[in-house]
């Protein structure tokens, strides 16, 4: 029963992490369209070093999202393997592998979060002010 649990709990943690990805992925497109724009103060220094900068991280960050969503599914599918498994060693072996996984899904979405907050920051201290409409 304790290892049907293990099982059950570990199955939701994927299902989270695929749903925050999504999210991410999502997310990051209407960034890089915000980059992309021309709603920045065209005469703020190194504007477009910068802009270029943040775009170069944005394309690293979408990598390792691509790169986790795959160990997801990878890991998802050797899931329903450890059903299979009688010894517990297999058993082992697999929450080791999800702790694991857990911890570098756990760190990707920290640095992808500091990422946001640095583009906004930024973003949000260079945007064209609005004209007066008289």
């Amino acid at each position: 029963m304790v290892r049907e649990r293990k099982i059950e709990v570990m199955h939701d943690e994927l299902q989270n992490w695929k749903s925050y990805l999504l999210f991410i992925e999502d997310e990051m497109a209407f960034i890089q369209g915000l980059l992309d724009s021309y709603v920045f103060e065209p005469s703020t220094p190194n504007l477009f070093e910068r802009l270029d900068t943040f775009k170069q991280h944005f394309d690293t960050s979408k990598k390792n999202r691509k790169s986790l969503a795959e160990s997801i599914r990878k890991h998802e599918n050797g899931l329903g393997g450890i059903f299979e498994c009688v010894e517990h060693e297999c058993d082992n072996h697999y929450y080791e592998k999800h702790q694991n996984l857990k911890d570098e899904i756990t760190d990707y979405i920290k640095n992808y979060i500091n990422l946001k907050k640095e583009v906004y920051d930024y973003a949000g201290s260079v945007l064209k002010k609005k004209k007066p409409l008289y």
